[in-house]
């Protein structure tokens, strides 16, 4: 049963978020996934079957967790980091669930890839697809009556960082307005840290901060030359962030060169 009492982070309980959704935290922090990664369970109010997003990485014990939070009729995954997909191989034999994906490694059973703009419906709910690059071009989110899943389009704290092997500013920016247009009151359930009340209001936020951190990487490239390295920006750009964050800060800082070069 969930327990409602307890706030994020609350690492092997099962809390409830909305009336539809409940999450799990798995016990995996670090740098890139902040508290730990968020897997999400959804299920109409009464029903005895689930939905899982995220079955999160290879970790026995929160794997065997989510898949006793209920009859679990169908797996969904935001994007193909492992922090989010790493256990899906041991999840599918233990639920026998079918797995749907962008990407198609990460199908399993009878699971086809996930198209922008479907509507699934499963577990007494129903969920659209919004695809959402940028942070990865897989990425996607799944909208509720009442919630947005982000994965890591959109955090519970901090901002994302964009995956330079196939991430892009231009796909993000417009991944942002996606959200924002379909957000309005709902409540952002995200990959890593803590629920945000309103996604449209959170995707704004974003969006203001990329535009900021753009003009700051035009002004150091002023100053440091047009051709500077992505590591020479971060020295500029994110002095105030640890020194720890910077290798995340450059994957960020290459994807918003490419941006600039190639507008």
């Amino acid at each position: 049963m969930a327990d409602s009492n307890p706030q994020h982070p609350a690492y092997g309980l099962l809390r409830q978020v909305t009336p539809t959704a409940s999450v799990l935290l798995a016990d995996n922090p670090g740098k890139m996934t902040l508290d730990g990664t968020n897997t999400w369970i959804l299920q109409a109010p009464g029903s005895d079957e689930c939905i899982v997003v995220d079955p999160g990485p290879k970790d026995k014990a929160h794997l065997d967790a989510v898949a006793a939070s209920g009859t679990v009729v169908l797996t969904l995954v935001t994007h193909r980091h492992a922090d989010h997909t790493g256990g899906l191989k041991r999840f599918h034999r233990k639920t026998a669930a079918p797995v749907r994906a962008v990407g198609e490694k990460f199908l399993h059973g009878d699971g086809v890839s996930l198209a922008d703009g479907e509507v699934i419906e499963a577990a007494g709910l129903r969920i659209e697809v919004l695809h959402t690059p940028g942070h990865t071009a897989d990425s996607v989110s799944f909208v509720l009556d009442d919630a947005i899943l982000t994965g890591d389009t959109v955090l519970g704290r901090g901002t994302t960082v964009l995956d330079p092997k196939d991430g892009s500013l231009a796909d993000y920016l417009q991944s942002l307005d996606r959200l924002e247009a379909a957000g309005a009151g709902k409540t952002v359930l995200p990959g890593h840290g803590p629920e945000l009340p309103d996604t449209a209001e959170v995707a704004r936020a974003y969006r203001a901060h990329r535009r900021q951190r753009l003009d700051q990487v035009r002004s150091a490239l002023a100053e440091i030359g047009e051709n500077a390295k992505p590591m020479q920006v971060v020295r500029h750009v994110y002095s105030d962030v640890d020194k720890k964050l910077w290798p995340a800060a450059r994957m960020s800082v290459k994807t918003q060169l490419a941006y600039l070069r190639e507008s």
